[in-house]
C-alpha cells in the first residue's frame, strides 16, 4: 500500500484536521481573491453614465440601477468614463499584479505562504473598501488603488504551492489545488450578491461588503494556519507524524535552496507550464473580465440578470475542477496513469475544448441561449486545469514550485492585461456583434497553441534541478572516477 493511501487521521478539535482546515481556508481564501478583484467587472456598469440613455447626464441623480427596466429609485454617483477609460480601469489591475508574481513565489519559498498570504489579501481588502472614495476623488485616483490591489493579489496564487509542498500528500494535490479554482466559485457568488447589492443600495456597496468579508477572513487565516506541521501549536502528534512519514523528505526540511535559474530556465517542462498557463488564462481574463459588458451591450440583459448569467461559467469551473482533481489523483494513485499521461490529459481537455468552444461562439454568439451555453461549457471544462498543468510545478520541482508559479502567473498577467487593450481597442468604435467575433477567433488560437504545448513538452517527473546540491555531489561523483582513469 502507498504511504498516502494510509488512514488519515482525524482528531484535530475532536473531528477536523490541521489539513483539513487549510483546505478550508485556502478554499474561502480563493474564493474572496476572486470577490475582491470581479466586484469591478459588474458595478462598473452602474459606476459609467451611458451617453446613449436619455437620461439628464449629471454625477449625482436619482437613477435606476436596472439597465433596461427601472423599477426602483435610489441616489446614485455615475461618472463619465468613456469605454477606453472603463477598459483602462478593468486592466490597470494587471499592472501592479504583473509586479508581484515572481516575488511573491520566491518569497514564499523563503518565508512561508502564511504570511504572504495572509498580508496580501488584508491589504488588498482595505484597499477594496476605499474604492468608491477613490473614484469620487478623480479618476487617476480609481486607477490607482485597482493598480495597488493588483500588486498585493499578484502574490497570492504562488504563494500557495510552496505551502502545498509543505502540507499535502503528492497523491492528493490535485484535490487540494482545486481550492484554487474556488476563485470561479467566488466570482459565481459574488456576481449575483453584487447585482443584488447594486440594485437595491448602489454600486458603492458592492465594494463595501467583498472589502469588509475580506478582512474578516484574513484574521481567521492567521488564527488557524501555519506554514508546516511543525509550526502548529494545534496540531496531534498523530497528524504530525503521518505528514511527516508520507511528505517527500526534501520538504519538511528547514532552509533555503538557490534557485537554479539556468536549469530551471533552460528546462522544457517549466516552458510548458508557463505558455499553457498563459495562454489559459489570457482566455480566462478576457471572459471574466468581459462577460458582464458583453451580456449588457451585446445580449441586452439588465443588472440582475446580468449579475446570474454572468456567474453561471464560474460555478461550472469549480464544480469540474472538483471532480477531475479526484479523478486525477484516483488515476496516479491506483497507477492507472503515469503523472505525466494525467497531467498531459486533463490539461489538453482542458484548454484545448475552450479553443472549440471560442471558434462556436464566434458564430453563435448572437443567440442569448447558445452564447450563455457556450460561455458556460467552455470555462467548466477550463477547471479541469487543477488536474493539469497547474499543480505541475509540484510535480516537477516541489523545492521551487513557487518561483515556477511567478514565472507562469507573471506572463500570464500581461496576458490579461493585454486582453482588456484589446477588447477595449477592437469595441471603442463599433460594439458590434462583427467585432467580438474577432475576439474570439483571437482567443480560440490562445487556447489551441496552450493545449498543444503541454501536451508536447510537458512532463509529471520530477527534475534533478529540483535538489540542486545533491545534483552537484552526483556531478562531482561521476567526474572522479574520470580522474582516476586519467591519472
Amino acid at each position: 500500500m502507498d504511504k498516502s493511501e494510509k488512514s488519515f487521521p482525524r482528531n484535530f478539535l475532536g473531528w477536523l484536521t490541521c489539513v483539513q482546515v487549510l483546505n478550508i481556508m485556502v478554499l474561502l481564501g480563493f474564493m474572496l481573491n476572486y470577490a475582491l478583484r470581479v466586484n469591478l467587472t459588474i458595478a462598473i456598469v452602474e459606476m459609467v453614465y451611458d451617453d446613449n440613455d436619455n437620461r439628464t447626464a449629471i454625477l449625482n441623480v436619482t437613477d435606476s440601477l436596472n439597465v433596461t427596466e427601472h423599477p426602483e429609485h435610489i441616489e446614485q454617483t455615475r461618472y463619465h468614463w468613456d469605454t477606453k477609460q472603463k477598459n483602462l480601469l478593468l486592466g490597470c489591475f494587471f499592472w501592479g499584479y504583473v509586479l508581484t508574481e515572481l516575488p511573491g513565489g520566491r518569497l514564499a519559498e523563503l518565508i512561508g505562504g502564511r504570511r504572504v498570504f495572509g498580508y496580501s489579501t488584508l491589504f488588498a481588502s482595505a484597499l477594496t473598501l476605499v474604492t468608491p472614495g477613490a473614484a469620487a476623488i478623480g479618476f487617476g485616483w480609481a486607477v490607482a488603488v485597482r493598480v495597488l490591489l493588483g500588486f498585493f493579489l499578484g502574490v497570492t496564487w504562488p504563494a500557495i504551492l510552496p505551502m502545498a509542498s509543505k502540507w499535502i500528500p503528492p497523491n492528493d494535490r490535485s484535490k487540494f489545488m482545486s481550492n484554487m479554482m474556488a476563485s470561479s466559485l467566488g466570482a459565481a457568488i459574488t456576481m449575483p450578491i453584487c447585482g443584488f447589492l447594486i440594485a437595491h443600495f448602489g454600486w458603492e456597496s458592492a465594494f463595501y461588503f467583498t472589502g469588509l468579508i475580506g478582512a474578516i477572513w484574513s484574521l481567521a487565516w492567521f488564527a488557524v494556519v501555519y506554514d508546516t506541521p511543525a509550526d502548529h501549536p494545534r496540531i496531534t502528534e498523530e497528524e504530525k507524524n503521518y505528514l511527516m512519514e508520507v511528505l517527500p523528505k526534501d520538504n519538511t526540511k528547514k532552509g533555503h535552496l538557490p534557485v537554479p535559474w539556468r536549469s530551471m530556465l533552460t528546462s522544457p517542462p517549466v516552458w510548458a507550464i508557463i505558455f499553457t498557463h498563459g495562454a489559459s488564462v489570457f482566455g480566462y481574463f478576457t471572459v471574466v473580465n468581459q462577460l458582464p459588458t458583453y451580456i449588457e451591450s451585446i445580449l441586452h440583459y439588465n443588472i440582475k440578470h446580468n449579475g446570474l448569467l454572468s456567474s453561471l461559467p464560474y460555478l461550472g469551473k469549480y464544480l469540474c475542477a472538483l471532480a477531475s482533481s479526484v479523478l486525477a489523483d484516483s488515476l496516479r494513485r491506483t497507477e492507472k496513469l503515469s503523472t505525466t499521461a494525467t497531467r498531459k490529459l486533463f490539461t489538453g481537455f482542458a484548454v484545448g475544448f475552450p479553443g472549440i468552444m471560442m471558434l462556436a461562439q464566434a458564430y453563435f454568439g448572437e443567440d442569448r441561449v447558445w452564447s450563455i451555453a457556450i460561455f458556460t461549457l467552455a470555462l467548466t471544462i477550463n477547471g479541469m486545469v487543477t488536474a493539469g498543468y497547474l499543480g505541475n510545478g509540484l510535480d516537477i520541482a516541489p523545492n521551487f514550485s513557487g518561483t515556477i508559479f511567478g514565472l507562469a502567473n507573471t506572463l500570464s498577467s500581461f496576458g490579461g492585461w493585454l486582453s482588456t487593450f484589446m477588447v477595449g481597442e477592437l469595441t471603442k468604435e463599433n460594439n458590434t456583434v462583427e467585432q467580438w467575433r474577432i475576439v474570439f477567433f483571437i482567443l480560440a488560437g490562445t487556447y489551441i497553441f496552450g493545449a498543444v504545448t503541454f501536451v508536447t513538452f510537458g512532463s509529471g517527473e520530477l527534475q534533478p534541478w529540483n535538489s540542486p546540491e545533491e545534483e552537484v555531489a552526483r556531478d562531482e561523483h561521476e567526474v572522479e572516477p574520470l580522474n582516476e582513469e586519467k591519472a
